[in-house]
């Protein structure tokens, strides 16, 4: 039996949407203008999520700093109110950054995280894709909370051991803040994580076979490796820093791996079909 191509086409479509997302980083409610209004944040989260409907991924990934002060109820509700108009047949998992549970988070901190958005650390499932979401403030920052710090790497360990045992082809990591930028072994700085940290996360991920960490955080977009794990670092939905652009990122899952671009708005694909 011949298939038509239209439908043949429409298959291929579907296919590659099921392990195609969308990973958006830093809408930042509030940050252009120091939290006296989030008007132009609202404008670009509206054209991202719009984007997302259009095109239509399996999923979209918001890579931490929904809002610029945890403590802002209105940026909250208004990054809850524009997520809320993503399709419905779209998942949406949300990742905490910095802003959203502060430098240093803390018991009190974290508590209202959760409570407005969802867990600060879990996996989702979508196709052959395993997404592990960190909160990487209590990598970088502990101090205030060893024990959420402890108890969240100790999961990932297990979580991983899962995914590898059942034998899901790709195991992803989503977080706010690089484990590095462009060199595993670079200086700590503001936008990664620290070294002694970041060498036994990596560890880890190299042992459970991760190839792919998507993060946000330095508001332009930078790569790095570590071997075969790829550090990528994307570039802001919300306000730019220095040579920046406002965009998101596209990634698909094959057989070979994942693949990526960013997009800045300006320049974004008309479709995910080939």
């Amino acid at each position: 039996m011949t298939i038509p191509r239209l439908v043949l086409g429409l298959a291929l479509a579907g296919t590659l949407a099921a392990q195609t997302f969308i990973q958006m980083s830093d809408p930042q409610f509030g940050m252009y203008t120091k939290n006296q209004g989030f008007e132009h944040e609202t404008a670009n989260f509206e054209f991202a999520i719009a984007t997302a409907n259009r095109l239509k991924p399996a999923f979209v990934v918001v890579a931490g700093d929904l809002i610029n002060q945890s403590s802002n109820a209105a940026q909250a509700a208004e990054y809850k109110r524009i997520a809320a108009k993503l399709d419905r047949r779209i998942r949406l998992f949300n990742v905490a950054g910095n802003h959203d549970v502060e430098n240093e988070p803390t018991r009190e901190t974290l508590a209202r995280y959760r409570k407005r958005f969802g867990p600060d650390y879990y996996t989702f499932h979508v196709g052959d894709i395993a997404g592990f979401v960190l909160d990487s403030s209590l990598e970088q920052h502990p101090q205030n909370v060893p024990e959420e710090a402890a108890r969240m790497e100790a999961w990932l360990r297990t979580e991983l051991a899962k995914a590898q045992s059942a034998g899901v082809k790709h195991l992803i990591v989503f977080q706010h803040i690089p484990f590095f930028l462009t060199d595993p072994e670079e200086p700590d700085q503001y936008f990664n994580i620290p070294g002694e940290t970041r060498r036994r996360y990596l560890k880890l991920l190299h042992e459970y076979g991760v190839r792919q960490v998507f993060a946000g955080h330095y508001h332009r977009n930078s790569q790095g490796r570590d071997g075969d794990l790829e550090m990528i670092t994307s570039g802001p939905v919300g306000m730019p820093l220095e040579s920046g652009k406002s965009g998101l990122r596209i990634a698909t899952a094959s057989d070979s791996g994942v693949s990526h671009r960013y997009y800045e708005f300006g320049e974004l694909p008309e479709s995910l079909t080939p």
